[in-house]
């Protein structure tokens, strides 16, 4: 029995020196920072909460392209590693509110995306996001996000969702294909009472 269960734990404790020897801050700052970082990095932070933690601080902390290579790898988490962000979900709000790089606001909504949202909503979030939905100034992806989020916000009050709905019909002009496409299928979740959401 003890050699079935040798193999998996040393490897276990090989895998926790090597996440320790990892500097995520230097790897993260990295000109060259890409996809292959991130299939380093979440194999050795899956089991580890402080490191985690470590990565969610430089997502928080730094509006710039660090916090978004650290939020953005916080976007690639597993399910089960995703709940861990959950109880974040004030701080993730406070951030978005205030971020001022577009990529970096449009990962930590894709974050929000990705949990259950507060019920009651936060009403600053929903009026952050019903101004994001309709700005032609924000990114098509941060608008996208709004627009899905503001219809889960709304989606248990009847009233909220009304408005939404008068709010998404008379969207018009230059929509871009990709909003066109989200406006079409919230109005289409909405007329069921659907969640867009998968956890």
């Amino acid at each position: 029995m003890r050699l079935i269960f040798e193999k998996p734990v040393t490897l276990l404790i090989e895998m926790e020196k090597l996440c320790d020897l990892i500097d995520l801050e230097e790897k993260l700052s990295a000109v060259s920072f890409a996809a292959n970082d991130i299939n380093e990095i979440l194999p050795l932070i899956h089991l580890n909460d402080s490191r985690k933690q470590e990565l969610y601080d430089l997502a928080i902390n730094n509006d710039n392209y660090l916090g978004y290579h650290a939020a953005w790898i916080l976007s690639h988490f597993s399910p089960q590693d995703n709940k861990w962000l959950y109880n974040k979900q004030d701080e993730l709000i406070d951030e978005v509110l205030v971020c001022e790089h577009g990529g970096r606001r449009r990962v930590m909504l894709n974050l929000l995306f990705k949990q259950p949202l507060s019920n009651p909503p936060r009403v600053d979030f929903l009026d952050f996001c019903l101004e994001r939905m309709l700005s032609a100034k924000e990114l098509p992806g941060v608008q996208s996000l709004c627009m899905k989020i503001a219809y889960e916000l709304c989606r248990t009050i009847p009233e909220l969702t009304r408005e939404l709905k008068a709010t998404l019909e008379i969207m018009e002009g230059d929509l871009t294909p990709a909003i066109h496409t989200v406006r079409k299928n919230v109005l289409k979740a909405m007329q069921k009472g659907k969640s867009l959401q998968k956890f």
